[in-house]
């Protein structure tokens, strides 16, 4: 499954993957079997590689010919991808998507092969041992289409209220393919609107940024309880025909801050939030939609209304849900706890960069996405650090001005980047990691924010709380680790939290249990984060009802 609604009419589409592939491992006793293995998925839920750290190999034949663009949702966590044996693209990052346009190919049964690796090496910046799975193979669909020599590369919508009325500005990229100059005309409707740029001139290899204002009349917003959501759908014609289209969605919403308040729409909402990880015992990282899904009907069965993405990019299907479902998303790129040491290594600015800059870009549309988020839980005590925060805050607000941007911190007195995010937040375990009384331990953070640091009078928000807890581990004294610990605690926590007037809201960590890193072992009893308030099966703890009770109340 691609998305979750039909994003061309005209283009040819194909998706590759939902079918079965041919792997073949490059280490280890099993390496140069081949195995036939069902894609989307991770290479860890095969039988016999469960820990396997190295590179895969997988192939699948496709027919076609002409100009061919191949879309690769999520390949993990490095892809070398060749065509008929030749080198077509490269790419690092599971979550984030790229591509590779293959022009003249010749009419036939064609080959594709993908290398994908999850090694950890110096050459990686962010996937490094960590409190979650870096797990390995084709994680999310690869997709075929049919171009012509232009096609439309991109489409973002920016909707904005004025005077009265919603108004949108459409921005469409239209990308010449060709060694030769092009010309084209381009169209765009949005419900009732329609935009016109007449002939558009495109040199050899070259691209074009179009951009239009639109006022609509008679719309609706996006917002929780009504998810109003719209298509944009850009048509491309040469020499009197319809050659190529691209169709995306998007909703009427404005998210902006005003003094310590997050407003959606002019109202100031309230977050009641969980972090959730791609992670299952059957799928890896690549969830199928069922299971997403059913994620996040738990969620709202919860009373939850919003969803932390941690640590990553999430799959696009997951933000379809989201949209449509009304559940608000912070998105964060892909980092968590690196230390300075780490942010020092050479590759970690433009890897992080590049993922901030893919996933704005792929996922700009989204009206569910209310803030982008950085670098969890990483340096931000040091000058150095300050800088790569000052760097990648700046980067996303040169791509997306009308979201808010924010990271989460666990320095506690320490951190000095407040100054610097437009949401001041922060991840805190009173009653887990030390036995301070909830209520004190965060006014005490709260008070020295607003004294002592350049976040004062910024909006506040908890962006992890928790505490551990095993499924079906109890006992009469409610020790740590135990399901009546974890639902004692979570209750003390979310109400003083929920209670605080000056914080805008929280999300606990975390949804379900998630598998982590063999490194951390020592770390995580059964190799699992297991904070869940279900466990990693999504079955119930204790602590699932006293939750849904809060936040039903709150």
């Amino acid at each position: 499954m691609i998305r979750t609604f039909d994003t061309h009419k005209i283009r040819f589409q194909k998706e590759l993957t939902g079918k079965l592939w041919q792997f073949t491992p490059c280490q280890g006793e099993l390496a140069g079997r081949t195995y036939t293995v069902a894609t989307p998925g991770c290479w860890e839920n095969y039988p016999d590689f469960g820990n396997y750290r190295g590179e895969g190999i997988y192939r699948t034949t496709f027919c076609g010919g002409g100009n061919l663009r191949l879309e690769f949702k999520g390949v993990s966590h490095t892809a070398a991808v060749f065509l008929d044996g030749r080198e077509i693209a490269r790419h690092y990052n599971a979550y984030t998507i790229f591509d590779a346009v293959v022009r003249n190919l010749p009419q036939g049964e064609h080959t594709l092969e993908i290398r994908a690796d999850n090694r950890f090496s110096g050459e990686s910046a962010l996937h490094i041992p960590n409190d979650y799975m870096s797990y390995g193979g084709i994680s999310r669909p690869v997709v075929l289409e049919q171009i012509g020599d232009v096609y439309i590369r991109q489409a973002h919508v920016t909707p904005f209220w004025e005077n009265g009325v919603w108004n949108a500005e459409v921005s469409l990229t239209v990308k010449n393919t060709a060694d030769m100059p092009q010309q084209c005309t381009v169209s765009a409707d949005a419900d009732t609107e329609h935009v016109l740029w007449e002939e558009v001139t495109l040199e050899p290899l070259g691209e074009k940024v179009l951009t239009k204002r639109m006022t609509f009349s008679d719309v609706e917003a996006w917002d929780m309880e009504h998810p109003r959501l719209y298509e944009v759908n850009a048509v491309l014609m040469q020499d009197g025909k319809e050659v190529d289209d691209l169709i995306d969605r998007f909703g009427f919403r404005e998210v902006r801050t005003e003094g310590k308040r997050i407003l959606l729409n002019g109202k100031a909402v309230r977050i009641k939030g969980f972090c959730r990880h791609e992670d299952h015992p059957q799928f890896g990282c690549a969830l199928p939609y069922a299971a997403m899904a059913a994620d996040l009907e738990s969620i709202r069965h919860l009373g939850a209304n919003s969803v932390r993405t941690a640590h990553y990019p999430n799959d696009e299907i997951f933000l379809d849900l989201c949209d449509e479902m009304g559940i608000l998303v912070w998105e964060e790129n892909h980092a968590r706890g690196l230390s300075l040491e780490d942010m020092r290594n050479p590759h970690f600015e433009p890897q992080a960069e590049q993922v901030i800059r893919e996933m704005i870009a792929a996922h700009y549309n989204h009206p569910s996405i209310y803030i982008w988020g950085i670098l969890n839980e990483c340096a931000s005590e040091t000058e150095y650090g300050r800088e790569c925060y000052r760097k990648q805050l700046a980067l996303i607000k040169e791509l997306d001005p009308t979201r808010p941007h924010s990271f989460a911190s666990c320095k506690f007195k320490t951190d000095i980047c407040f100054g610097l995010p437009e949401v001041v937040s922060y991840n805190i375990y009173p009653k887990w990691y030390h036995d301070t009384p909830v209520h004190e331990y965060l006014d005490e953070l709260y008070r020295w924010v607003q004294e002592e640091t350049e976040g004062r009078g910024k909006p506040f928000l908890i962006t992890e709380i928790g505490a551990g807890g095993i499924y079906g581990y109890r006992n009469p004294y409610h020790s740590k680790w135990t399901e009546e610990y974890q639902a004692e605690t979570l209750e003390e926590q979310l109400r003083a939290v929920l209670e605080y007037e000056d914080c805008c809201g929280v999300y606990i960590w975390q949804f379900c249990d998630v598998r982590v890193c063999e490194e951390w072992f020592d770390k995580r009893p059964r190799t699992m984060n297991n904070k869940g308030v279900v466990d990693e099966y999504r079955r119930r703890k204790l602590a699932y009802d006293v939750v849904k009770r809060i936040f039903e109340n709150f």
